[in-house]
């Protein structure tokens, strides 16, 4: 089994085998890991299974969060269902309800899957559980698209960042968006460069983004920023499936978002000193 050390590689590969991301990405798992297919598909499986928990038992029991600044906005976007005065489509509306349900379960110390990071671990199950609950997709379909996000996650954490004490919040929700966002064109039927066109959307439509927690915590305005991190995964993934190019890759624009994030002010960087955390309002919630 080759390896691949950038999307241009891994797009070689899918060409070269006929094969989708997502059995790249499998392959390589087994080949480096030194691990069966079966081990490697239970693993992705019990991921699954943790995403599942994560994104429907705030809907059911609201949580609140260790630091105070987030709990129940979950149940309350749930609840909105019933009004009959829903803004957005049925996979988005869950899509943003599953991924802020996620974060209020990290946010209380449940357990999660870091999809690339805790602070931006609601978007991929989000989208991807929406989509299997009004698409009709299985368990197997939605597996293999968390191996297609498994790759993007890997190419950006090889190549340029995950963490927001890095790269801004560009590099955690912008990242989990673009894992999120090719994830789903391939379990629409796209193609490996639709896949990857969806991701440089993304992170294109995200850069720049910055890391300012309130008081320090991943919990506000990280919640929200799931929220939006959904709906722009579904933008980009609309838009490659349509056909629509992007005329830069995702390579370079990796690089790009890579760069930018170390020009951004450290205060803007996960250290509480600016943004939203420097606000009054977001003052008011700084111990130190």
């Amino acid at each position: 089994m080759k390896d691949f050390k950038n999307a241009e590689e891994l797009l070689a590969l899918c060409d070269e085998e006929q094969k989708p991301i997502s059995e790249i990405m499998r392959r390589r798992e087994c080949a480096l890991g030194e691990t069966s297919e079966e081990q490697v598909q239970e693993r992705m499986a019990r991921a699954l299974s943790i995403m599942r928990q994560s994104v429907t038992a705030p809907l059911k029991t609201s949580v609140r969060s260790m630091g105070g600044l987030i709990g129940g906005q979950a149940r309350i976007l749930d609840a909105q269902k019933e009004s009959g005065r829903e803004l957005c489509g049925d996979v988005l509306s869950q899509a943003i309800t599953y991924a802020m349900a996620v974060l209020e379960v990290n946010a209380s110390m449940g357990v999660i899957v870091a999809a690339p990071t805790a602070g931006s671990s609601g978007v991929v199950p989000g989208l991807l559980l929406s989509l299997q609950e009004h698409g009709s997709f299985s368990d197997g379909e939605i597996i293999n698209a968390l191996f297609n996000a498994g790759a993007v996650g890997y190419l950006a954490m090889r190549n340029a960042t995950v963490a927001g004490a890095v790269g801004g919040c560009q590099a955690e929700v912008g990242v989990a968006a673009a894992m999120a966002a090719s994830a789903a064109v391939e379990l629409m039927g796209g193609s490996p460069r639709q896949c990857l066109d969806a991701a440089s959307t993304v992170l294109i439509n995200m850069l720049g983004l910055v890391c300012d927690p309130v008081g320090g915590l991943v919990e506000y305005p990280c919640q929200n920023r799931n929220a939006a991190g959904v709906a722009n995964a579904l933008a980009a993934a609309r838009i490659a499936l349509a056909g629509i190019r992007q005329i830069i890759s995702f390579d370079e624009m990796l690089d790009t978002m890579y760069h930018v994030g170390r020009r951004i002010p450290y205060e803007l960087r996960e250290t509480a000193l600016g943004g939203c955390a420097a606000t009054p309002s977001g003052c008011k919630f700084c111990h130190t």
